[in-house]
């Protein structure tokens, strides 16, 4: 790829055009993640039970006085011997 040479005053001013679409992005983006938090919970009514070294759990025993659960999503294939790059 070929970029063009310019004198200091384009540059300044393709770069102030740059920053202003770094900044709209940023907004939108900090905007979109108010929106992701905001969204309603969810209550876990299924009673699913855990295996520990410590024997039987529910999932509120795991987790003790917390009252919130974030779910990580990692991808690891059955026959894969290593987890998602990605992930």
């Amino acid at each position: 790829m070929s970029h063009p040479m310019v004198s200091r005053h384009q540059w300044l001013a393709a770069r102030t055009a740059h920053l202003a679409e770094e900044k709209a992005f940023t907004k939108a983006r900090d905007a979109l993640a108010t929106r992701r938090r905001a969204l309603p919970w969810l209550r876990v009514e299924k009673p699913y039970r855990f295996q520990t070294p410590e024997g039987e759990r529910t999932l509120s025993e795991l987790f003790g006085l917390h009252s919130q659960l974030i779910v990580n999503h990692f991808m690891f294939g059955p026959d894969w011997d290593q987890g998602c790059p990605s992930c």
